[in-house]
């Protein structure tokens, strides 16, 4: 995937012309170039910071031997090098292919004979490595990429992290945990058995889409490949004919596993070219990648100007200031963890916020939104400003608020309410519909869960501008509990389904329902499953995505679960770890951070989970510092999925801008002038500003130049939602409406 390169990229390296960046990693980065000739190819450098120390530069000049090692038939051609450079950079063969994990990602599991012809392959490559006394040691599937005539092997050591030096040192594990070796993970020395295991590895990820140790925290990782058998479930789907095999591939001991040239006798079948072993999506993407290069390519991203918005940080809160320091309390780090988690995906240039006016929080706001009872527009200073504000009904749940046609649906003390804040607005209020998460709404309708005095439930579909009750759709009498309701929740609606969670009795022992919205029909149930022994079946989340209804359980660990739509059955089921449970408080709301073919989940790291099999593709932030947070702890906010980045605030006071594919960090900017991110609200986006909820209202961070330019006080955001024109915000009471300040105000 190619991205703009940043101001402070050179035009050049040597005689080779820069057009855009391919990826950037702990030792350098990676640009697609042009010779003067008008070859393509790709130019790997060395991090500045990095080229005066003198191990570093042993490490790219090995990194260029190696890739000579391998030449160009099993790796990229090297071109030109210059280790010797003030900046050491290598020039090598634009490779047209996508890696193995994208492959896959986009062809799925990979039928056995593409297994058997890059398995033979690979085992060519590392039999030519081997014998010229070289190892990989981080062969893995992004390592990897898949041309029409054959794997090519690429990444001998620029793109480790910094403090990976002691590669061989003992007691020092360095590489990739799902694809380590037993002796890797021990710390000890990598053999050239430990790439055939790591291959096995490879191998069974591309018949199967996962790992065979599944995935989880590193260290967790680490245990199981020293000491544990690979996942049975996982070896199950492996074909057959290939799975005594790849088994042996994976013994702990190294002299029981197959040699290289043992693995080209028994995967090659010896039939037609590379290319014809290929599935045909993944042909289709090797042919667009030769031309994409040729595509208008992304434009460099400018330099940050001297910040207009200057006079908006508070006095103290210097770049750099990070919490754990002065600039923000502990109990700043209490607040950021105490709301309830709302995804979004689907962003414009406006966003509507639910804004709380809670106790103050560090650092002092400079904008404000308009004083209770007023309407007026105050002078403000920064990219947004307030339009209006009115007074609305008190919202203390937790559910997010509904934007369809002209009206905010959102739930009060009193009920269900309707508001069209601007001139000409209406009000209506449905008292029966109450509670956190009882009302959805498709494309045009809103739906609600009343519940009567006489402990009836029964579900509504209403008129969004007047509040009307169009339709009973169902009614829940089977789930009446004698004279007190059973507890139930309207999880998502569809274009034609309706879904809820219903609990009869009040014992955590939720059902989950799936009716049709035009007549109520029941179109299948299931039990859900408690997400952890003792934890009970509360349900938190549902979102539908394609043919999967993807639910979410917060107890401990964050747990996904995805349903057939059509009839209920589970596809897959994963687990977040690494501190998820802890500050994840239910309700999570309606909404997830999704873009169709992943999710993405604020953790102890950042998770991307593919949502065909619910496989985590990548995780963000394992070496990212802490500050005074602790590992184990939530690290990462609920995110925002917007033009294939993520974004999302980490605990240390950042905002941090990741590759959507891959995992990478695009680019981040401290946003701790604001106070503590709140980690449990996600970011809301337009095309032009970001707006990063806090303790006293949110702070704003201007997308150009990624700086942090101006802190709104309106209270504390507890929720967001988005609209197509403006940035709102609504709570505790009051409707404010925020719009783009023009130049000359």
């Amino acid at each position: 995937m190619l991205s703009p390169l940043t101001h402070d990229d050179p035009a050049a390296v040597a005689s080779y012309r820069l057009l855009a960046r391919l990826g950037s990693g702990g030792m350098g980065t990676v640009y697609l170039a042009r010779s003067p000739g008008g070859r393509t190819v790709a130019v790997k450098t060395l991090h500045a910071r990095l080229a005066v120390d003198p191990a570093f530069r042993t490490r790219f000049r090995l990194e260029t031997d190696a890739a000579r090692v391998i030449g160009d038939r099993h790796g990229a051609a090297v071109f030109d090098a210059d280790p010797l450079a003030e900046t050491p950079w290598l020039a090598t063969e634009y490779v047209l292919g996508p890696p193995l994990d994208d492959a896959v990602a986009l062809a799925g599991p990979l039928p056995e004979p593409t297994v058997r012809a890059l398995g033979g392959a690979l085992a060519g490559a590392l039999r030519q490595l081997h014998s010229s006394d070289v190892v990989h040691r981080d062969l893995k599937p992004s390592n990897i990429l898949v041309t029409a005539h054959g794997p090519k092997l690429i990444d001998f050591g620029i793109a480790r992290a910094a403090g990976d030096v002691h590669l061989t040192t003992t007691g020092a594990a360095a590489g990739t945990p799902a694809y380590m070796s037993p002796e890797q993970a021990s710390g000890q020395e990598h053999p050239p058995a430990g790439d055939v295991f790591a291959l096995a590895g490879v191998l069974v990820f591309a018949a199967t889409g996962r790992p065979p140790f599944g995935t989880g925290a590193p260290a967790d990782l680490l245990y199981r490949v020293r000491y544990a058998d690979p996942d049975p479930a996982v070896l199950d789907a492996v074909p057959p004919s290939l799975r005594s095999l790849l088994s042996a591939c994976l013994a702990k001991d190294p002299a029981a596993r197959p040699t290289t040239a043992a693995l080209i006798d028994a995967l090659h079948d010896g039939h037609g070219e590379f290319a014809d072993h290929l599935p045909a999506p993944l042909l289709t993407a090797i042919a667009r990648r030769a031309t994409d290069v040729w595509h208008p390519l992304p434009p460099r991203l400018p330099a940050p100007a001297e910040d207009p918005y200057a006079q908006t940080v508070p006095s103290g809160a210097a770049a750099g200031n990070r919490p754990g320091g002065a600039g923000l309390s502990r109990r700043g780090l209490l607040v950021a963890g105490g709301g309830s988690v709302l995804g979004l995906t689907g962003v414009g240039a406006g966003v509507w916020a639910w804004l709380g006016r809670g106790e103050g929080g560090t650092g002092k706001p400079t904008t404000s939104a308009t004083p209770s009872g007023s309407s007026g527009t105050p002078k403000e200073t920064g990219p947004l400003r307030t339009a209006w504000s009115k007074e609305a009904a008190k919202a203390p749940g937790s559910a997010p608020p509904i934007l369809l046609d002209a009206a905010v649906i959102t739930m009060t003390e009193n009920g269900l309410k309707g508001l069209r804040a601007a001139p000409g607005g209406f009000e209506w209020t449905d008292q029966w519909i109450t509670g956190d998460q009882r009302a959805v709404a498709d494309r045009k309708t809103v739906y609600g869960l009343a519940v009567t005095p006489a402990a009836e439930m029964s579900v509504h579909a209403l008129d969004p501008n007047t509040g009307k009750r169009l339709r009973e759709v169902a009614d829940l009498k089977e789930f009446r509990n004698g004279p007190v309701p059973g507890q139930a929740k309207m999880l998502y609606a569809s274009d034609d389904t309706l879904y809820l969670a219903v609990d009869p009795r009040f014992k955590d022992e939720w059902i989950l329902l799936a009716l049709d919205s035009s007549n109520g029909r029941e179109r299948w149930r299931v039990a859900l499953k408690e997400p952890s022994p003792g934890a009970g079946s509360r349900v938190d989340f549902a979102r539908a995505v394609g043919d999967r209804l993807l639910v979410g359980q917060a107890v401990n660990d964050l747990t996904i679960t995805a349903y057939d739509t059509r009839n209920g059955k589970v596809l897959w089921r994963q687990v977040v770890p690494e501190g998820s449970g802890a500050y994840l408080p239910p309700p999570l709301g309606v909404e997830l951070a999704e873009d169709g073919t992943h999710v993405y989940i604020g953790a102890e790291e950042l998770h991307a989970v593919r949502i065909s099999d619910g496989v985590v593709i990548w995780k963000f932030g394992y070496n990212r510092p802490y500050g005074d947070l602790k590992p184990g702890r939530r690290h990462y906010g609920a995110p925002l999925v917007r033009n294939g980045v993520v974004y999302a605030a980490e605990g240390t006071g950042t905002l941090v801008a990741v590759d959507a594919r891959r995992g990478r960090r695009l680019w981040e900017a401290d946003v701790s002038a604001g106070g503590a991110p709140n980690l449990v609200v996600p970011p809301v986006a337009s095309s032009t500003v970001l707006c990063l909820p806090n303790p006293d209202g949110f702070g704003v961070v201007d997308l150009a130049s990624h700086r942090y330019v101006q802190t709104v006080d309106s209270g504390t955001v507890r929720l967001t939602a988005v609209s197509d024109k403006w940035f709102y915000g609504v709570g505790d009471g009051r409707v404010t409406e925020f719009e783009p300040q023009r130049k000359d105000q």
